[in-house]
């Protein structure tokens, strides 16, 4: 499990191609510090596991399923990607709880520059609208970000300056695809909801109740 808090930015040293999967091997420093093989690391907000490592780099083996669901298999050398370890309990939980699994791929269509932050509306697949709420949470290249404003085709973000630059969204622009993982609270309240039909429990009860 993971913070959303992005630790460094990290540099795609080699790909290489596997059957049915791809290995990358990325520049890093301080997440390596303490690195273990085996260990999780969240790369662009996909939780992958670390194989092996060296002074300089470490590499992960991305499997053809997370290929699948992520934009991972896009990376070439040179592209930055942003590196968090996993969460220990001396960390503090100050994102929210991303788990790296990320859900879908969403394609950006809008960056705006306002006087104090940068707006990105990014589309995304309708049946995942249930999961969002307005100002609720969601990983983005793996960045715990706040939703602005949402409808069932799009989502809007707002980012600070200090996100912007300590990240690879500023390497982002239109067009381009980015890793979503949608708050893994909402998926638990809609697995419930979906699973209540006869029972008295409903979205209004749930908020009754102070959920």
């Amino acid at each position: 499990m993971f913070t959303g808090l992005v630790e460094e930015i990290g540099t795609v040293k080699a790909v290489k191609l596997l059957s049915g999967g791809l290995e990358l091997t990325v520049s890093a420093r301080k997440v390596l510090q303490g690195l273990q093989a085996g260990d999780s690391m969240n790369i662009n907000g996909a939780c992958q596991t670390v194989t092996q490592f060296d002074a300089n780099s470490f590499t992960v083996t991305a499997v053809e399923e997370t290929l699948k669901k992520t934009n991972l298999g896009r990376l070439k050398p040179g592209s930055r990607v942003n590196l968090e370890r996993s969460l220990t309990l001396e960390k503090r939980l100050g994102g929210h709880f991303v788990m790296g699994h990320v859900d879908t791929v969403g394609t950006i269509l809008k960056v705006r520059k306002l006087s104090t932050s940068y707006l990105m509306e990014i589309s995304y697949p309708k049946e995942f609208s249930r999961y969002i709420i307005n100002v609720g949470a969601i990983a983005i290249e793996g960045i715990s970000l706040t939703i602005a404003e949402f409808n069932e085709r799009s989502l809007v973000v707002s980012i600070i300056p200090h996100t912007w630059m300590e990240t690879n969204l500023s390497d982002k622009a239109p067009g381009m695809e980015i890793n979503l993982e949608f708050d893994v609270l909402g998926k638990y309240v809609a697995k419930i909801l979906s699973k209540s039909e006869g029972t008295g429990i409903s979205e209004e009860w749930i908020k009754q109740n102070g959920f």
